[in-house]
């Protein structure tokens, strides 16, 4: 059996992710895997913008992380997405990058709502660059 097999999911992780989407009280969660379950990291409020959300994942862990990103579409329509982010820079340990590769599926099934996947190993793979362009 493989070690994902075995991963729990927080129930609190489900209810912010819910909050998130349906009151927009929070513009980004991050997700740490702690022993074996996934728990809620960090959360950045309304407020806080793509750059605070960038600067709060480690530079050197694997992170997931959802993002509620509001957008200008060309036809001028204010829009949302939101986005789930593998966050697995190459400077984490090996073992660390397996358990969330292999958790990762599991984790986002829980996540009713995820509109856009990304997945970065250094912070130029998600820029707010590419994260406009798949939103739109």
């Amino acid at each position: 059996a493989n070690a994902a097999s075995g991963m729990a999911v927080h129930d609190d992780c489900k209810l912010k992710f819910h909050e998130l989407k349906t009151k927009r009280i929070y513009r980004f969660i991050t997700f740490k895997i702690e022993g074996q379950q996934v728990v809620v990291d960090k959360i950045g409020s309304p407020e806080e913008d793509y750059d605070a959300f960038t600067a709060s994942l480690p530079a050197d862990e694997c992170r997931y992380a959802v993002f509620d990103f509001d957008f200008t579409t060309d036809e001028n329509c204010q829009k949302s997405k939101i986005f789930f982010i593998a966050w697995s820079p190459d400077t984490s340990k090996i073992r660390s990058k397996m358990v969330y590769a292999s958790s990762k599926d599991r984790f986002k099934r829980e996540l009713d709502g995820i509109q856009v996947e990304l997945q970065a190993t250094d912070p130029s793979e998600m820029s707010f660059d590419i994260v406009k362009a798949r939103a739109l």
